[in-house]
């Protein structure tokens, strides 16, 4: 299933991006734990050189906790602290004000030597559509900051937020890059939401994820359904509207209606905490 979407002000917030960059000490850049490769922009890396850099593995409450420590152990084998993250979690916002002074140890002794005193930290916060950006920002501040919505795009500028005495955060919108080089890429991102759905054969989009993800999590369909399993993603869909009683005149299973239940259920987690990517899946990049 191929897909590719880089909507036209994509192109202008990555160039602004790459000029705040100057301003800032540190990029955070939040993933999706279920798939951070895929939610990974391949830009971060070259847009961020010699700046401090952090991981949040956000939405960590719907992915595997064993794969995302083993993602953590990945990212720390790349030099990179990442942390996993339940964006709407506030009691998880000291263990990232603490992060964050770890990774910028060096600044802090730097302005010290210096004679500065109590400059905060200035951190881009980047990621691609619907990660949770805006979320995680307004759980850090303690306050609704930002506007925060489930479809990609509600962030439209950059905004500045003065999160306490030592941090203070750029908000910037999710930005995706121009071509998905593996067809996986594309499907991952629309498994949780981060492409216009306008775009999207959603029936088509379920075969994908019954024949991906769901081989490696071949539990979670039909605990949910309470149905068998089928290695044959349309017989799966069949039997899933014959059990939520998703019926066409005739009796006729409706697996449009099957395939759009699957897909809401999976962005919501009421499949179970899925998956989707493996560090044993990719080398050292």
């Amino acid at each position: 299933m191929k897909l590719q979407w880089y909507p036209g002000h994509m192109t202008k917030a990555r160039r602004e991006m790459q000029k705040d960059l100057q301003l800032v000490d540190l990029l955070i850049e939040l993933l999706d734990a279920r798939i951070p490769m895929s939610s990974r922009n391949p830009d971060i890396d070259r847009l961020a050189a010699n700046k401090y850099r952090m991981i949040l593995l956000n939405k960590a409450d719907l992915a595997d906790p064993k794969t995302t420590d083993a993602w953590i152990r990945y990212f720390a084998d790349l030099g990179i602290r990442a942390v996993a993250l339940d964006a709407r979690e506030r009691t998880m916002m000291r263990t990232i004000e603490d992060a964050v002074r770890e990774v910028c140890r060096e600044k802090f002794e730097r302005d010290r030597r210096r004679g500065i005193l109590n400059r905060p930290v200035r951190a881009m916060v980047a990621g691609i559509p619907n990660v949770g950006k805006s979320t995680f920002i307004n759980s850090f501040a303690g306050k609704a900051s930002l506007k925060t919505g489930n479809k990609p795009g509600v962030t439209k500028a950059n905004q500045w937020i003065r999160m306490n005495a030592s941090v203070e955060l750029l908000d910037t919108p999710g930005i995706l890059w121009p071509k998905f080089d593996d067809e996986k890429v594309g499907e991952h991102l629309a498994f949780i939401g981060s492409i216009n759905d306008d775009i999207i054969d959603t029936e088509e989009l379920c075969r994908a994820f019954f024949k991906d993800a769901g081989v490696k999590n071949q539990s979670a369909v039909p605990e949910r359904y309470h149905i068998e399993y089928s290695e044959d993603p349309n017989e799966l869909l069949e039997r899933i509207a014959a059990s939520r009683n998703l019926l066409k005149k005739g009796g006729i299973p409706d697996t449009e209606k099957a395939a759009a239940a699957v897909i809401d259920d999976l962005r919501r987690g009421k499949l179970g905490r899925i998956s989707m990517e493996y560090p044993e899946e990719y080398g050292k990049h």
